[in-house]
């Protein structure tokens, strides 16, 4: 409907459908099951991967300015990207006014193919506002960052809000921040949530009649695709806990856990914890297990720590490898000292679901999947003694055995693939028989090669080799390509290995794919372009890899990302 019947005037305007198709896809989604999981779904998904293409030699703005190959541009920043822009005109409009625009949208243009400015021009005269400042966001590359700080005026009860804005482009941006405010004193919300629009490089917003000081909630519901960071530069742990506590918003509740989780692997990343982070983090994560009221789904992923892709972003430096062992140590101790309250939780669940005569796909039970799989993962990882590795393995064994979805099958199989020691022999019988189960079936065979990408074991890289030998695997098949080599370019620590071989592999395969499909060897070549963010060492060793493509025959598609990735 929105793809097909306007559609997009040239190439440059892909952005105009199909972030307009994301966005609806996800409010139906969000409105099919919670609208706060599937905003939790997607703006990690935006972190992890569209705001690393911002910080990148590949950004792009949602409507490019220019192309070599146009099989470069069905991007995250496009699709992902253009699908937050879209969510920006609903939230700054309201839906009773985007729907408006959207009735004159097609009432205009039904039929034909039209440009972003004409989608912007009905919003605007739908609703009789000015959007010109709007329409910046299709031509500005990489991620805005948005500075804010506050003062209490405890004699007036005046809060004051000030927000700055820094971004790629020339003029300011026009951007919606959606905020609340909740007091100290009595954890009661005091203003709900607000829509502040940010016109200027720095704006000063007032909220008066105030009896107590108050904590604001920033960027509800992440009303932009925006980096949001306080003036000071520290994190303000306390009020990240009284948020984790207390926030009205499903959202900023997660956010605010999040970002404990994060400051607490980014002290152990370098080598100084505080106690006073892990006391916070352990109060959220208690609170979080004890919390018999809250969404199930919300609470696996308010349990669950931010990726390494998500943690990587907010860094100037990656080491890959130590910051795989950094969150992993924080996983570990998080589940040694929660243990019993895991075990507990866990064995509920599965006495819960085991009463269900059938399979049911509705909220509540993908629910009570996601958080039991969540608490397996965190049991699973308790494997430092052979006793421990044989616990492990025995209990994901048990996990895949009474699986009644490739759900559950999946997760058990996710944590075996990674059994090392005792647990090895289960984990070589689960990955066996996951493959005879699967019968042939292509896109159960994917997911067989991903897991086994995806391993946390030392030796992935040489198994992953050993895979492309498989008879299951070719060249020629676009998925099959993509379920183990594009994935394991995903398996940070073992792709961005100090001696270099994970991006000799990589660069080798690359250049006898590019004869075959331009589309996936580009694809896969933007692994290699990121060498800025890994260190000197890291960085030769990319740019070597780089530097070897750029001196073969390439396809148009490969030859853009090497040339760019150099540059």
């Amino acid at each position: 409907w929105t793809g097909n019947r306007v559609t997009c005037r040239d190439w440059f305007q892909l952005t105009l459908k199909e972030g307009l198709t994301v966005f609806r896809d996800q409010e139906f989604s969000g409105d099919m099951g919670s609208n706060a999981v599937k905003r939790i779904e997607d703006v990690a998904s935006l972190r992890a991967r569209q705001f690393a293409e911002d910080a990148g030699p590949m950004s792009h703005p949602i409507r490019p300015e220019s192309y070599i190959s146009m099989d470069n541009f069905y991007t995250a920043t496009v699709y992902s990207k253009g699908a937050e822009i879209i969510r920006m005109y609903n939230t700054l409009l309201t839906e009773k006014g985007f729907r408006k625009g959207m009735d004159l949208y097609f009432e205009r243009h039904d039929g034909t193919g039209v440009t972003c400015d004409e989608f912007r021009a009905a919003m605007a005269d739908a609703n009789d506002v000015d959007l010109d400042q709007f329409g910046l966001w299709y031509s500005t590359p990489g991620t805005p960052t948005v500075t804010y700080s506050s003062k209490f005026d405890s004699e007036n009860g005046v809060f004051k809000l000030t927000l700055s804005q820094s971004s790629n482009s020339d003029k300011p941006l026009h951007i919606p921040v959606s905020i609340g405010l909740i007091d100290k004193t009595t954890g009661e919300e005091v203003v709900s949530t607000t829509v502040l629009e940010l016109k200027e490089e720095t704006h000063t917003f007032e909220f008066s009649g105030l009896e107590n000081d108050v904590v604001p909630s920033m960027l509800r519901q992440f009303s932009a695709p925006v980096k949001m960071v306080s003036e000071s530069g520290e994190v303000d742990e306390e009020a990240l806990a009284f948020l984790a506590a207390r926030d009205t918003d499903g959202f900023n509740r997660w956010e605010a856990g999040q970002r404990l989780f994060t400051s607490l692997c980014f002290q152990k990343l370098d080598g100084d914890v505080s106690d006073v982070t892990v006391k916070n983090v352990n109060e959220a994560f208690e609170r979080t297990l004890a919390d018999k009221d809250m969404d199930y789904s919300i609470k696996a992923y308010a349990l669950t720590l931010p990726s390494e892709s998500t943690l990587a972003e907010e860094m100037d430096v990656v080491d890959p490898v130590a910051l795989r062992a950094a969150r992993g140590a924080i996983r570990l101790a998080t589940a040694r000292k929660f243990q019993n309250e895991l075990l507990d939780i866990y064995n509920e669940l599965t006495t819960a679901m085991s009463s269900d005569k059938e399979f049911k796909v509705d909220a509540e039970s993908v629910g009570r999947r996601r958080l039991r799989n969540t608490v397996l993962g965190y049991l699973t990882c308790i494997k430092e003694t052979p006793e421990e590795q044989k616990v492990a393995a025995d209990l994901a064994t048990s996990h895949y055995d009474a699986a009644t979805g490739m759900t559950d099958k999946m997760a058990a199989l996710n944590a075996l693939a990674s059994m090392d020691g005792e647990g090895a022999d289960a984990r070589d019988a689960a990955l066996q028989r996951f493959y005879e189960e699967a019968d042939g079936d292509a896109l159960v065979l994917n997911k067989w090669f991903s897991v086994q990408a995806l391993a946390n074991l030392p030796d992935v890289l040489d198994r992953v080799k050993a895979l492309t030998k498989h008879p299951d695997f070719t060249l020629s098949n676009p998925n099959r390509c993509r379920s183990l080599l594009s994935t394991f370019t995903m398996n940070a620590a073992p792709f961005h290995a100090k001696d270099g071989e994970g991006y000799k592999f990589i660069a080798e395969t690359i250049a006898e794919l590019d004869k075959l499909n331009p589309q996936i060897s580009s694809r896969m070549g933007t692994s290699l372009i990121q060498w800025r963010k890994y260190g000197e060492k890291r960085a030769k060793l990319m740019k070597g890899e780089l530097s070897k493509l750029a001196e073969m025959k390439l396809s148009d598609d490969l030859f853009e990302v090497v040339q760019r990735g150099l540059k």
